[in-house]
């Protein structure tokens, strides 16, 4: 046996704490020190796990254009808003969706302008807000004939701008932006007021919310997975960035959302929710590929830059709109079995 040991360990912790005299001499090491290796291996940790998630984002940037920090903090923002204007004042969902197709129409108008398209601004918002609020405080009648109105207002503003402007403009010509204004009108405000419809009815917000859960579920679910997996093209000549299996990774996830909203929120059978979920699938994938299909004739990524990491109001509404419309539809099938 050494018996020399325990008196040379004695002698240098002696040693160290004359060393340091600000530290107790425990034999171990303090809670001190244990804490400020605890805390330089958490910061450790963080800077790491910030270095992978910036590296992650600018990969994901360069290949989509996107700011995924930028889109994730937009998209939760909007999301917060619509929910709680939703819950606690449709008629505060009906001022936010007024304002929201003016902003849609307004960027549409603007790049059709940028085209050569003669569109005038003012009937356009002054008939979108028409449409939004007939749907949502006036019966149904009413928002047909505020179509109606609507389209008068664009076919006679442009008559009258034409003739006064004494251009030379050609008749083909005042006809083609005539037609193309009133595609305006029905593309963006007439199908968002269908979201208006279904959420003046009796639960009407808890169908708004799942229509859009189950299209926002979707579209997150296709982009992550056509990211990650994405091969083969779904239509290239259109939309060059979408790819059958991000399709069927928004099926999986559109599928099993409308049987969650099915059985949570609505009230309806789950093979019901499977129904609704795959109907809304549909319409968002075609209003995706129909805006795509806009832009690309007009020469442009995105309808604006308003929203930092999704681009224009448009861009995040494209699989929105057709969605409305069918939700609608949806609910007069699926309510009576609740």
């Amino acid at each position: 046996m050494v018996t020399g040991a325990p008196e040379r360990d004695r002698q240098q912790r002696d040693d160290d704490a004359a060393a340091d005299p600000a530290r107790p001499d425990t034999g171990h090491a303090s809670l001190h020190d244990r804490m400020d290796r605890a805390r330089d291996d958490f910061e450790n940790r963080v800077d790491r796990a910030r270095e992978q998630f910036d590296a992650t984002n600018a990969r994901i940037k360069k290949r989509t254009g996107r700011d995924l920090i930028a889109a994730i903090g937009v998209g939760v923002l909007a999301a917060a808003i619509v929910l709680a204007s939703l819950l606690f004042a449709k008629w505060g969902f009906a001022i936010l969706a007024v304002g929201i197709a003016g902003l849609g129409v307004f960027e549409l108008s603007r790049a059709l302008q940028a085209r050569g398209r003669r569109i005038d601004l003012a009937p356009q918002l002054i008939g979108s807000t028409i449409m939004i609020a007939a749907a949502f405080w006036f019966p149904d009648a009413v928002q047909w004939t505020a179509l109606f109105v609507s389209l008068s207002l664009i076919v006679v503003w442009r008559v009258v701008a034409q003739m006064s402007a004494r251009d030379g403009r050609v008749f083909a010509s005042i006809f083609s932006d005539i037609i193309v204004g009133s595609f305006i009108t029905i593309y963006v405000p007439f199908l968002a007021s269908s979201a208006l419809v279904l959420l003046r009815q009796d639960g009407g917000e808890m169908w708004v919310i799942s229509f859009l859960l189950v299209v926002v579920a979707g579209d997150t679910a296709a982009y992550a997975t056509g990211l990650t997996f994405g091969k083969r093209k779904m239509a290239p000549r259109i939309s060059p960035g979408k790819t059958w299996e991000g399709f069927i990774g928004a099926a999986i996830v559109a599928v099993i959302a409308g049987a969650l909203a099915a059985e949570l929120l609505l009230g309806v059978p789950w093979w019901g929710g499977v129904l609704f979920g795959l109907a809304l699938l549909g319409s968002a994938t075609m209003g995706d590929l129909a805006e795509s299909m806009i832009k690309r004739d007009l020469g442009i990524k995105d309808m604006s830059s308003w929203l930092p990491g999704h681009g224009g109001v448009l861009d995040r509404l494209d699989s929105i709109l057709p969605s409305a419309v069918v939700a609608l539809a949806m609910f007069q099938l699926l309510s009576p079995l609740a």
